[in-house]
């Protein structure tokens, strides 16, 4: 299988966008016949990252590809970044501002959903410079 590149723009604290892209990429998913439990996990993680981006990363970039072994997912922002990752992989931990809690966004639940739905996850930032989110899903 020739791996396939999808490429997603976030626009930054742009609510009624926010999900376009993780929905995209669930409808390619489906499109092409992956798993659907695949397909779900992908879903929710990808959505966490993306309203990560419009929260906290002043929007920001998800890189997906697909071969047949895997599906990685790339979301990356240059936002504030995060200064304690342990800690933000804490449920229910947020640096969400009240404005946004109160649309019902800021949970603290992103990075946790996002380590619980995908098969592997590595989290790299840097404060001031932002995040980078690499995600594995295994279609094996």
């Amino acid at each position: 299988m020739t791996p396939i590149v999808l490429n997603y723009e976030v626009s930054g604290e742009d609510f009624t966008r926010a999900g376009e892209a993780s929905s995209a990429i669930k409808n390619k998913l489906k499109q092409i016949g992956i798993a659907p439990n695949v397909v779900r996990n992908v879903a929710i993680a990808t959505y966490e990252g993306e309203i990560n981006c419009v929260i906290h990363g002043g929007g920001g970039k998800i890189a997906v590809t697909i071969d047949s072994q895997k599906i990685t997912i790339v979301i990356s922002d240059t936002g504030k970044g995060i200064p304690d990752v342990a800690l933000a992989m804490q449920e229910g931990y947020t640096t969400a501002p009240d404005d946004v809690r109160s649309l019902g966004f800021g949970a603290g639940m992103g990075l946790p959903n996002m380590k619980k739905y995908s098969d592997n996850i590595d989290v790299q930032s840097e404060v001031g410079k932002g995040t980078t989110v690499t995600m594995e899903f295994n279609l094996s």
